[in-house]
């Protein structure tokens, strides 16, 4: 196995430069690769490649555009993530809201595994996740102010306190197996289908959780596919063999899921400020068009449409 050896800063600019890219200001590079990283930075240059063979940097590419699309994807992934918890706290109280309303609000009562589906198959996951929740019980009851106050004063956590330390992941996988009529109570609020719901909310988990990490956002690409929407309809997304190409298992298709869970007026504030974002980049391009990187996104050209496009209508266009 041929081990990675430790470049220092000059050495990372002379492979930069060996590939072609401009470096115009050698220590301002420098500055940003001590402080951003090599590897991290680097991660970028597959855009300003000339193919997908010949790695070398497209003529007149400055080292400027590289660290514009890296903090492009970290500004858009600051807003997608401020608006991903939104959506998390609201899924955490509408399900704490059912749950307590339903079976109680101790522990006792709305952790026992008859208040989940009873379906055989999913018996398993079922005790599993009150296992993993009631070691979220134990490790933060007294690690918390608001899950300590109430084990101090009530001796209990209720569920809508007890959702605030719970991941995003852990309450997903708990609508999963929660009974049909309770799923659909909460789908309720959403008006959106219980199918669909099951789908999205992994792949919000995992945005959330790659959104707090750093991780490359804006070409990420997820496992699963949401299925058509009357979005993808009204927009006239381009088809390819009979399916549409954006909007499906890439950053598109997470804003088609944010459409349907944030408000109005939420959504709009969102796509306003992807917009000044996607304006700057822009900006800062000279030698690939703004294009390249939104087909990258998964983004069609009217992709600020979306926001338009009245939830009434939709629900009219989807019975």
């Amino acid at each position: 196995m041929i081990e990675k050896q430790f470049k220092n800063l000059d050495e990372q600019l002379e492979i930069f430069k060996h590939k072609g890219l401009v470096i115009q200001d050698e220590d301002y590079a420098k500055q940003v690769l001590l402080r951003e990283n090599y590897f991290f930075l680097n991660g970028y240059r597959h855009l300003f490649y000339k193919s997908n063979t010949d790695k070398t940097f497209i003529t007149g590419t400055r080292f400027e555009e590289i660290y514009s699309l890296f903090l492009f994807d970290r500004s858009i992934r600051n807003v997608l993530f401020k608006y991903l918890l939104v959506i998390e706290n609201n899924l955490k109280s509408i399900t704490s809201y059912q749950m307590s309303k339903k079976y109680g609000y101790r522990e006792r009562d709305y952790l026992k595994a008859k208040n989940f589906t009873n379906n055989p198959e999913k018996q398993r996951q079922v005790n599993d996740l009150l296992k993993k929740m009631k070691r979220q019980i134990r490790v933060n009851g007294s690690q918390h102010t608001a899950t300590l106050h109430y084990v101090s004063n009530y001796g209990y956590i209720p569920l809508w306190i007890l959702v605030k330390v719970l991941s995003f992941g852990i309450v997903s996988e708990m609508f999963s197996i929660l009974k049909p009529e309770d799923q659909k109570e909460i789908c309720k609020v959403y008006n959106i289908g219980v199918e669909e719901l099951i789908v999205y909310l992994p792949i919000l988990a995992n945005y959330r959780n790659l959104c707090a990490h750093e991780d490359i956002l804006f070409e990420n690409r997820t496992q699963k596919e949401i299925d058509d929407t009357i979005y993808h309809k009204i927009l006239d997304i381009p088809k390819e063999n009979n399916e549409y190409i954006y909007g499906k298992d890439d950053l598109f298709a997470l804003l088609i899921i944010m459409k349907q869970m944030l408000l109005k007026e939420e959504f709009k504030n969102m796509t306003i400020e992807l917009e000044n974002i996607i304006q700057t980049l822009n900006y800062n391009l000279t030698s690939i068009k703004i294009e390249k990187v939104l087909k990258r996104m998964g983004f069609p050209l009217n992709w600020k449409e979306l926001a338009k496009i009245e939830r009434s209508v939709d629900d009219e266009e989807s019975k």
